[in-house]
């Protein structure tokens, strides 16, 4: 195989960001035996989710941005192993503080999302740019749809611990391919690393999705709960004070000021609170037990099974997205997946009697999810310059992660404030739940009509690889801003 193969380069990005993806969602279903075989309460066992989301949400910008400046190849390269040896922990943990430990390690690998978009920049041609996001994009947000299915039959058949074990192999001879057959980015920002705006960014994210995640058990009122928030007001301010006065900012304003991104980004925030909380809250659903006047009592296969529809329509629309960009443009795609997404959350609101009702609507927001993933990843890529590319679809992957830690927040207050005497909530905290979820994704489907007509016009241009177009666009400002 040649070095320069760009087809393997495609199957290496593919598959430590698909692999990833997966992680986030694969130990979800999995935490009540997780809880039971360390011997360790709800509370603690929620932190195996909660730190890997912290990571995540602070690596994925700062190593996308470091990939810039020194080289997204070898960037990926040390992310892949640092993802191989998390999850190679994680399967020896004998503690929960050891797993816990593991899962900050593994959140390393968010980084894997910017850095794959960075090197199909660079690597691709012109024409096969937008095409390959959005497959790349199919496959991440397929990713997090495998792991909902298939948690159930490898807890069944194996062990909880080979949702980790089984990643290990894979992610490990991916980082030896991406050593020998991946070649380095051609071009790479100028200026070092702004260590004062990674630790303030860090500090803000961690201080705004720590209480996020922690709310149900702290409490709304709780001084936990609202000092952290205040914190994070604090350092968000003060982080974009060092930014706008540093001369090597992490992440450039500039760029997040640029309507085709500041735009994108909004979508980003209410499409992402609307598809992690249906991610989160619709397998509980199906779960529960039919005495409580709704719900099918499902296994966790079977409610794994129930999502499969969503996995294979979300897969199928953003690979088809690269083909349909060209003819109508990515913004017109990003708002038609959120508007699936808003029909898909009012037909769970209001018909959700029958298993085939639920695996339809499932469906319909696995169309609305390839799309949007797929579009939206476009849009910054080709709003942006190169040298900000890790930077920008860091940034945009982070923003859609504070927006499902802000739907699953406001959902749990929902499904959980009212509950029957066995415990079980109320079918109207449900119900109430996905009615706010749709609105949230008309919301997206508002924000996206916002994204710059021509932005998108020049998108399809370029996906067409016009040559023409790309000459003619002028630059503007030291960083090279496209206008």
């Amino acid at each position: 195989m040649p070095r320069n193969s760009t087809r393997l380069t495609f199957v290496v990005l593919a598959t430590g960001a698909g692999v990833f993806s997966m992680l986030q969602s694969l130990v979800a279903p999995a935490l009540p035996t997780v809880q039971h075989a360390m011997h360790t309460s709800q509370s603690t066992a929620t932190w195996v989710m909660t730190a890997y989301l912290l990571s995540a949400s602070v690596f994925t910008p700062i190593l996308g941005r470091v990939g810039d400046l020194i080289g997204k190849k070898r960037t990926l390269v040390a992310v892949l192993v640092a993802l191989t040896l998390g999850c190679l922990l994680a399967a020896l943990a004998p503690t929960i503080g050891v797993l816990i430990v593991a899962r900050v390690v593994q959140g390393i690998g968010g980084a894997l999302f910017p850095l794959s978009f960075g090197i199909i920049r660079d690597e691709f041609a012109a024409a096969d740019v937008g095409s390959r996001i959005s497959n790349l994009s199919a496959v991440i947000a397929a990713g997090g749809g495998v792991g909902i299915v298939a948690a159930g039959p490898i807890v069944s058949a194996l062990d909880y611990r080979w949702l980790f074990w089984l990643p290990v192999g894979v992610v490990a001879v991916t980082a030896l391919i991406a050593l020998r057959y991946v070649p380095e980015s051609p071009g790479r920002a100028e200026g070092r690393i702004n260590w004062l705006g990674a630790v303030l960014l860090s500090g803000w994210l961690v201080a705004l999705l720590l209480p996020l995640s922690q709310a149900t058990g702290w409490g709304w009122g709780s001084t936990r709960v609202v000092g952290l928030l205040a914190v994070a007001v604090v350092l968000f301010i003060a982080w974009l004070a060092a930014e706008s006065r540093s001369g090597h900012p992490l992440i450039d304003l500039r760029i997040m000021r640029l309507p085709a991104v500041w735009t994108t980004n909004t979508a980003g925030l209410l499409f992402g609170a609307g598809m992690y909380a249906v991610w989160s809250f619709l397998p509980a659903f199906v779960q529960t037990p039919r005495s409580a006047g709704y719900g099918f009592g499902a296994s966790v296969t079977v409610a794994g099974l129930l999502m499969l529809p969503m996995l294979i329509a979300m897969f199928c629309s953003g690979v088809l997205s690269g083909r349909l960009e060209p003819v109508v443009g990515a913004r017109n795609l990003l708002t038609t997946g959120a508007v699936l997404g808003a029909v898909a959350c009012g037909l769970l609101a209001a018909w959700h009697d029958e298993q085939w009702q639920v695996a339809l609507a499932a469906g319909i927001f696995g169309l609305g999810i390839g799309l949007a993933f797929a579009s939206m990843a476009n849009l910054i890529v080709r709003s942006v310059p190169a040298e900000q590319t890790g930077a920008a679809t860091g940034m945009n992957a982070n923003i859609r992660t504070i927006g499902g830690s802000l739907g699953a927040a406001v959902t749990t207050a929902l499904v959980t404030g009212h509950v029957q005497p066995s415990g079980v909530p109320h079918v109207s905290g449900y119900t109430h739940a996905f009615g706010l979820l749709a609105v949230l994704c008309l919301g997206a489907a508002l924000a996206a009509l916002l994204v710059p007509v021509r932005r998108a016009e020049r998108t399809s241009l370029v996906a067409r690889g016009s040559d023409e177009v790309s000459r003619a666009e002028p630059r503007t400002g030291a960083a090279g801003i496209r206008g």
